[in-house]
């Protein structure tokens, strides 16, 4: 399964440029890369009716941040990272003096019957 690359990170900084919520701007929460769409703090906001339960005895009406196209959003500011892959780490490296030197290899000779 190949990696989407996107222009957005969780954590930066956006605005949004197109569509009904043109000119509000917010942090990233999520980005969800196999539908192009991006949780944005503040943005979108929907109104979800929950049913009466032990944790909510009188129901509820919760309200959480709705996805947007990934399209519709610019980055206003990167949000600073440590790489944590294998670029970040320093190799140490012997020098050519320190090398153990490998023996030639040599072909076998074929034997004519």
């Amino acid at each position: 399964m190949n990696r989407i690359k996107l222009h957005v990170r969780k954590g930066d900084q956006v605005e949004v440029i197109a569509g009904n919520y043109r000119g509000s701007s917010g942090k990233v929460l999520e980005v969800i890369a196999r539908k192009e769409r991006v949780l944005v703090e503040g943005v979108r906001m929907i109104k979800r009716h929950l049913k009466k339960s032990q944790d909510n005895p009188q129901g509820k009406i919760a309200e959480r941040e709705g996805p947007i196209h990934i399209s519709n959003v610019k980055v206003v500011e990167r949000t600073e990272r440590k790489d944590k892959g294998r670029d970040s780490k320093v190799k140490a490296t012997k020098s050519k003096a320190e090398k153990p030197k490998k023996a030639p290899k040599r072909k076998a000779a074929k034997e004519e019957a």
